[in-house]
């Protein structure tokens, strides 16, 4: 990686992957209501839910994060780690929501994983 994991670096890139993975389970919670209804009616309930404007604010704040994550990393490795998120969002998506993990999914999750942890910890 072209700069260090400083604790800095790391507290950022992790707050991120959980505002980034809130952010989703939020708009999540809000799209699923069995009680939306359909075409402009569903858009009108969910912008009354609060779990939409939960998940407003998650990446309203995953925003900033963000920015100043990159501005302490090389764009190339950063996008690399924050493809950690698809992990967090799929494992929480299991937990949560029990949303099915197919065995092609898992070895997805793995493959990422890994890659994550290679670009993390290279020398």
């Amino acid at each position: 990686m072209g700069s260090e994991l400083t604790p800095l670096v790391i507290t950022l890139w992790v707050l991120n992957v959980m505002v980034d993975c809130g952010g989703q389970l939020a708009f999540k919670a809000a799209a699923m209501d069995p009680r939306a209804g359909d075409g402009l009616e569903r858009w009108k309930f969910m912008a009354r839910r609060p779990w939409m404007w939960v998940g407003i604010a998650c990446y309203l704040v995953e925003f900033l994060l963000w920015l100043a994550f990159l501005s302490l990393v090389p764009l190339s490795d950063g996008v690399l780690l924050g493809s950690i998120n698809i992990v967090a969002v799929m494992l929480a998506g299991r937990v949560l929501f029990a949303e099915r993990l197919s065995p092609m999914r898992v070895t997805g999750i793995l493959l990422v994983s890994i890659g994550v942890a290679i670009a993390g910890f290279k020398a």
